[in-house]
């Protein structure tokens, strides 16, 4: 029984694991399967910076002067009532956002059944550990230091049907003439920002990317000619050695080859003569002595 526990934790450990959230990339329009025709209503969220839109078959929300919308287990923000719509990875979506109580989503996915109506949704529990580490405290917040939310704008009423600017530069225009508010989240931030800059900021980017390739690229090659002067060295070292032994060699056969010089071979030959005559002399001087001895004895 412990086993199949065990079992049966490690793979919830697993699952949570490997659950990766996409990151969130500007720009990225796509489809979220809803449509507005007209500008909608939307009442804010008693004691939340936050406004949803009690009357839309949809997770329809409204903060920081972007549209959000959660469908598909994704979440995604416009700054336009009817998009373009880009999606925002899991861990870039503000957390007043994510705090916004589970009865105000009006079209909830199947896994927030048996969750506080009057709670947050249990994000940690669905995107798993790394999430819920990296976005640490987010469930946790003194309401009565929340922001004041921020206005709505307005001015998309006149923009219904045919009339609403799909041209992302044309909404710009429109929300930068009559839309002054100044967003504090850094995600809301790109979606204020002018084209222009936007693009400047990429091509930034960009040269900054290519300036650190090139960096990198440089201190490469710097690294390969240092590597293959310390090889030459050693190459340049083991030849010299080399010969320094095949010149040792040389001379040694060299010597073993040449004849001895004269002198040597005759202090050669005359070294056993020498020999002889100190013999001859060491034993006359034994038997002058043991005359001398002889003579003494006899005159006693």
């Amino acid at each position: 029984m412990k086993k199949r526990y065990l079992i049966i934790a490690i793979s919830m450990t697993l699952v949570q694991g490997c659950y990766t959230a996409p990151p969130y990339q500007p720009s990225s329009h796509v489809s979220v399967g809803i449509h507005y025709s007209t500008y909608p209503d939307l009442v804010r969220i008693p004691g939340y910076p936050v406004y949803y839109a009690p009357r839309v078959d949809s997770n329809y929300f409204f903060y920081d002067g972007l549209y959000w919308v959660f469908q598909g287990d994704n979440w995604y923000a416009s700054s336009w009532y009817d998009g373009p719509w880009d999606r925002v990875g899991y861990y870039d979506v503000p957390v007043y956002v994510l705090r916004v109580p589970v009865r105000y989503y009006r079209q909830p996915p199947p896994y927030f059944r048996g969750w506080r109506a009057d709670a947050p949704p249990r994000w940690g529990d669905h995107w798993g550990r790394d999430w819920e580490q990296r976005r640490s405290g987010w469930d946790r917040w003194d309401r009565g230091s929340a922001p004041a939310p921020a206005p709505l704008p307005a001015y998309q009423r006149n923009y219904p049907g045919d009339r609403y600017p799909r041209a992302v530069e044309q909404q710009h225009t429109i929300r930068s003439e009559q839309y002054r508010y100044q967003p504090r989240e850094a995600v809301t931030q790109q979606y204020f920002k002018p084209r222009v800059q936007q693009e400047q900021q990429r091509q930034q980017e960009q040269q900054r990317q290519q300036e650190q390739q090139r960096q990198q690229d440089q201190q490469r090659q710097k690294d390969q000619q240092r590597q293959q002067e310390q090889q030459r060295q050693q190459e340049q070292q083991r030849q010299i050695e080399q010969q320094r032994q095949k010149d040792q060699q040389r001379q040694q056969e060299l010597q073993r080859s040449q004849p001895e010089p004269k002198g040597k071979a005759k202090d050669h030959k005359a070294a056993p003569q020498d020999q002889v005559q100190k013999d001859r002399d060491a034993r006359q001087e034994y038997e002058r002595k043991k005359k001398e001895n002889e003579e003494r004895y006899q005159n006693r």
